[in-house]
């Protein structure tokens, strides 16, 4: 699988699931900290990722978007 790491995840989160055989990066890992929520979508669904998230703004993105992909994860 593969992911994207939002900002309120921890580095050790996505370098975990690196060692686990799954492709996974973080926007830190791209210079990409301020990078806003639908621009963060977009990557995600051009790059066929998951989005790990803390941010429930996520939800209604996908909701607003209509779309099956990207998916979204929100760790509470």
């Amino acid at each position: 699988m593969k992911f994207l790491g939002d900002m309120g995840i921890a580095g050790s989160t996505v370098r975990w699931l690196r060692t686990h055989s799954h492709e996974a990066t973080h926007l830190r890992d791209e210079g990409l900290q301020r990078l806003p929520d639908d621009n963060i979508f977009a990557k995600a669904e051009t790059e066929k990722r998951i989005i790990l998230a803390f941010d429930l703004g996520f939800g209604d993105i996908v909701a607003a978007a209509g779309k099956a992909l990207p998916s979204v994860i929100i760790l509470i």
